[in-house]
Order: structure tokens, then C-alpha cells, then sequence
């Protein structure tokens, strides 16, 4: 009897799945892949708006009265990238160990630890700054769902559609970056949770004194966790056939293109995220007479809607050489940047400035869209390139360790290019502590771009490359 005429199901499991034959993903596994990334993309869009919730409520401090250095501020957007880069990589290979729907339910409950947390820690001015910095360390537990919800909605869709799904599943998860910097200058306005959401902070603004409630930036956050976390604890499946150990995902540690692609997508996803975190601090450091907080979510609001996009164009034209013109436009954003600066040529121009940012903004999003397709694709071919007798236990074989591989891939250079987030902000408040201004981070960006160009060219996009994809 043909596998496929058997039930795929049992429970929450999956006992047969095999998305690449036509006949069981028309029947089945296209509506069951397609629960599986509806519930996966608010559970991911939480995890990214608690990991970045400190982009805001790091601006707001010193009005509360926290004593914090402009350094110091910096240093608190960009410790969540630094702890969530971190626990990527432990997190890249959790799905096959644990399974992806006990795994999703399971890590989107603990943003409640930071959640709750944040909202108590900002009532009080006296909270030290060590504290501080250990909860938004703790932030990162909301950047780490990032590989594993990846690496898991990768298993559920055929080759020809994994671009578009991991685009919609990390696009609208992306979301949640522009929306918690949207959003929350406007929930702290009022004691949404009345008696259950602590008492109001004064501040003095625009020389008027005002109430605000900051902890309902962190506190609006945990009753759609809770929900998030249940829904997919119901409503998700594992899949029995990809169960592996650290140990057989662990062999991408041997292939020359999972480091590849690592720094590929550091350019791509580690800038979307670095210049998310660091952008409200940039521009109230740059335009001290613009209210970062108007305008700063326009930019990952771009840069994840985009992102869906990159993965579909992607499928239609090839993701290297989608990548390859989209690191081209990178360089020359910056470019931009730099000239819009009030140190620049232009004698500082905000309108330039933001204008060239959501022109980086965009191409992050593409890129993250493109790199994302190539890693898959490069993964399976590779993996069907090793076959040496043409059967079908053999090729069906290939297809489990490549999409194995490729799924691990895709949770480690996810975690490597987290550190972006890091980085990005960090440059700045290095770069401005030395020399005044943030130029010297943005010259060392320009240089990183044009080494991915060089390495999308040589390996996947030129005539001949080594491996086209």
C-alpha cells in the first residue's frame, strides 16, 4: 500500500509527511501546513515584540528619572539581540529533539518571564541598573523563537513553496518589531488594566506634566502570550519523520555554505534587526528636535511587510540573484545616510536621512526574503547531488537530510545573524562615544556589504557559480 493513502495523522502528530508528492499535498498537507503557519506567525510576531520593547522603553527612561548614559541606553537596546543570537543557536536544532508545536507552545510562554518583569521594573526609578540590563537580557528569549518557529515551518511546505512560506511566517513575525515601537507610545497614555496595571509615573513633557503608565509597553504583551501559547499547544502538530539528534543536524557545521550563508543573512536579517533596535536612539541622538518615537516604526514596518515579497520574487527569479542587487542597493543606502547626516555634505537633513533609511529598511526585507529561500534549496540539492544509485528509497533519503540540514541551517545562521542586533546599535554609541558621531560604524557597514556582494557573486549568482540557487 502506497504511504500516502495512509492517515497522516494521530493526535497532534503527524506519522506521515511527505509534502513533496503532489497527490498528498493537494489532498492533505497543504491545509495542514497551512494551520501550522497561521498559528506560528502571531506566536513569532509576540517574540519579536518582546525582544524589541526595550527600543522603546530605553528612550523613555531618563524622562522616568533613571539615571542611564547615553551608552548605557544603548547598551539596553542592544543586549536583547546579544542574548537572543545566543540562544538561537541552542535553538536551531530544539524542533527535531522536543518537536516544533510542544516547542512553540513552550518558548512562547516564557516571554512572560520578561513581560512581566519589565512592566514592574520601570515603576520604580530606584531600580538599579544591573536589573535593568538583566531583563532586557531576558528579552532575548523572545529573539531566540525566531529558528526554532523557522527551522519548523520549513518541514511543512514543498520545496517550490518554502520561500513564500518562510517569508509570510517571518514577515508578519517581523511585524511585531514595528508595532510594539507603534504602539506603545500610545498604551502608556492610560491605565489601560486599571488597579491590575500599578499606578501612573509623572513626567514633564513639552514643559507640561503629564501621567504615563510605561509599564503597559511590557503588561499588553501577556494576555495574547497566554493565548499564543495555547493555541499552539492545541492547534500545531509535530511531525514524527523529522525527529533528529544534535548530533546528525550538527554535520552543517561541515558544510562550506551554512557559514556562507551565515554572513549573508548577518547582512540581511542582523541589519533589519540592528538598525530596528538602534534606530529610535539614532535619530534622538542625530535630530534632537524629532520625536524618534513618530517615526521610527515606519521602518521595520517596511522592511517585514516587504519581507513575504523577497521570498515570492524570489521562487519566480532565484534567490542569489535577487540577494546579489539587493546587497548592491544596501551599500548605496548607506551611502545615502551618511550624506543626510548633520555632519554630512548636506548640512543634515532629517527627510533625507529617514528617507534613506526606509530604503535600508526595504532591501532588508528582500534580503531576508532571498537568503532565506537559497538556504533550503542550496540544503536539498546538495544533499540529491550526493546520491549515487538513483532509487527511490535512496532519493526520498536524500530529500529527509536535506531538508534536515536545511532546517538546522536555517535556525544557526538565523542566531549568527541576530548578533547583528547587537552590533548595530552598540556601533553607534561606540562610534559616537569616540568620535562624536556615528559615521565610523556606518564606513564599517558600506565594507560589510561589499564583502556579501563579493560572496553572492562568486558562490551563487555569477555564470558557473559553484552552487546556483
Amino acid at each position: 500500500m502506497s504511504t500516502t493513502t495512509l492517515p497522516a495523522r494521530r493526535g497532534r502528530v503527524l506519522s506521515i509527511w511527505t509534502p513533496e508528492d503532489k497527490a498528498f499535498w493537494e489532498r492533505e498537507g497543504e491545509a495542514v501546513a497551512k494551520i501550522n503557519l497561521w498559528i506560528s506567525v502571531p506566536a513569532l510576531f509576540l517574540a519579536f515584540a518582546v525582544w524589541q520593547v526595550w527600543s522603546v522603553v530605553a528612550v523613555g527612561l531618563p524622562a522616568l528619572g533613571f539615571r542611564y548614559s547615553t551608552n548605557q541606553l544603548f547598551w539596553l537596546a542592544a543586549a536583547p539581540a546579544l542574548s537572543g543570537a545566543t540562544l538561537r543557536i541552542f535553538y536551531s536544532f530544539i524542533v527535531p529533539v522536543v518537536g516544533g508545536r510542544r516547542w512553540t507552545a513552550i518558548s512562547t510562554a516564557s516571554l512572560l518571564i520578561p513581560a512581566v518583569g519589565i512592566g514592574l521594573a520601570v515603576q520604580d526609578n530606584t531600580t538599579s541598573y544591573p536589573t535593568m540590563l538583566m531583563l532586557a537580557l531576558l528579552c532575548g528569549l523572545g529573539g531566540g523563537n525566531f529558528s526554532s518557529s523557522m527551522a519548523n515551518i520549513s518541514f511543512f511546505f514543498p520545496k517550490e513553496r518554502k520561500g513564500s512560506a518562510l517569508g509570510v511566517n517571518a514577515g508578519l513575525g517581523n511585524l511585531g518589531v514595528s508595532v510594539v515601537q507603534f504602539l506603545s507610545p500610545l498604551v502608556v497614555t492610560a491605565g489601560v488594566f486599571g488597579i491590575f496595571g500599578g499606578d501612573a509615573q509623572t513626567i514633564i513633557k513639552n514643559g507640561q506634566t503629564v501621567q504615563v503608565w510605561t509599564q503597559n509597553a511590557a503588561f499588553i504583551w501577556v494576555p495574547w502570550i497566554v493565548l499564543a501559547s495555547l493555541a499552539a499547544w492545541f492547534g500545531m502538530n509535530d511531525i514524527a519523520d523529522v525527529k533528529a539528534s544534535f548530533a546528525t543536524q550538527a554535520t552543517i557545521f561541515r558544510r562550506k555554505h551554512n557559514w556562507l550563508m551565515c554572513v549573508l543573512y548577518l547582512g540581511t536579517f542582523g541589519s533589519f534587526i540592528g538598525y530596528a533596535a538602534g534606530f529610535p536612539l539614532l535619530i534622538k541622538n542625530q535630530f534632537p528636535s524629532v520625536n524618534p518615537l513618530a517615526y521610527a516604526w515606519l521602518g521595520p514596518l517596511v522592511g517585514a511587510l516587504i519581507r513575504p515579497f523577497g521570498g515570492w520574487l524570489s521562487d519566480k527569479l532565484g534567490g542569489a540573484r535577487v540577494t546579489f542587487w539587493n546587497f548592491v542597493v544596501m551599500a548605496g543606502a548607506v551611502v545615502g545616510v551618511l550624506y543626510f547626516l548633520p555632519s554630512g555634505p548636506s548640512g543634515g537633513s532629517f527627510t533625507g536621512f529617514f528617507l534613506m533609511f526606509l530604503v535600508l529598511f526595504f532591501t532588508t526585507g528582500i534580503g531576508n526574503g532571498s537568503t532565506f529561500r537559497m538556504i533550503p534549496v542550496i540544503f536539498l540539492n546538495e544533499a540529491l547531488a550526493r546520491v549515487t544509485q538513483p532509487t527511490a528509497d535512496a532519493r526520498a533519503a536524500a530529500v529527509k537530510e536535506g531538508n534536515t540540514e536545511g532546517a538546522a541551517t536555517l535556525g544557526f545562521t538565523a542566531a549568527m545573524a541576530a548578533y547583528g542586533g547587537f552590533f548595530i546599535p552598540k556601533s553607534y554609541g561606540t562610534s559616537i562615544t569616540l568620535t562624536g558621531g556615528p559615521e565610523a560604524a556606518l564606513y564599517v557597514f558600506i565594507t560589510f556589504y561589499l564583502l556579501c556582494i563579493a560572496i553572492t557573486w562568486w558562490y551563487y549568482a555569477r555564470r558557473n557559480a559553484p552552487m546556483p540557487c
